[in-house]
């Protein structure tokens, strides 16, 4: 029996692994990562993303809006462009602001009662709570807005702002063993 020589089987080998992930790399960055790069930027009140991280089964994208932004209009498209170009992969967002310290301590002040809201889902409470912090600094803008998957608040007081999305989960019909 023949003894098969080793540095054709490394060469084979090693060329085999390099085709593989390197086209795998290469399908990431020129059909996956580019298109959803562009796309992004593209976007109406998304002033720059970072390069989108690929993964097996999702994306995950760094954005940084402009000052007039719509944050729950920007989700959106986001949501349809990603669609488009990552297929089934799910889109982990991430949006960076500029927040300042009187921003965070109105977040903080706010919290709990938008947390209330958000567990027993009684979303109309959470305007209000947002329309109470501005009562006593008029400097201070917010807008809540809600679709069908978050609750979007958007804290604004002159450059500064601060994005929150929160996961909503809708109401669902139970079904009773009984009924």
């Amino acid at each position: 029996m023949r003894k098969p020589r080793v540095w054709p089987v490394v060469f084979t080998a090693a060329a085999t692994a390099i085709i593989l992930f390197g086209g795998w790399t290469l399908y990431k960055h020129t059909a996956v990562a580019s298109p959803l790069h562009s796309a992004m930027n593209d976007i109406p009140g998304v002033m720059e993303s970072s390069k989108p991280e690929v993964e097996q089964d999702q994306v995950n994208i760094s954005l940084t809006l402009e000052d007039d932004a719509n944050l729950r209009q920007v989700y959106e498209d986001v949501s349809k462009k990603s669609t488009e170009i990552a297929g089934s992969r799910s889109i982990h967002l991430q949006v960076r602001s500029e927040s300042n310290d009187k921003l965070d301590e109105l977040w903080s002040k706010s919290m709990f009662k938008v947390a209330e809201a958000m567990e027993t889902k009684t979303y109309s409470k959470i305007p209000e709570a947002m329309t109470e912090l501005t009562k006593d600094d008029q400097t201070v803008q917010t807008v809540t807005e809600m679709d069908d998957d978050n609750v979007y608040i958007t804290l604004r007081s002159g450059d500064a702002s601060k994005y929150v999305v929160l996961p909503r989960t809708p109401a669902t019909m139970e079904v009773f063993a009984n009924a």
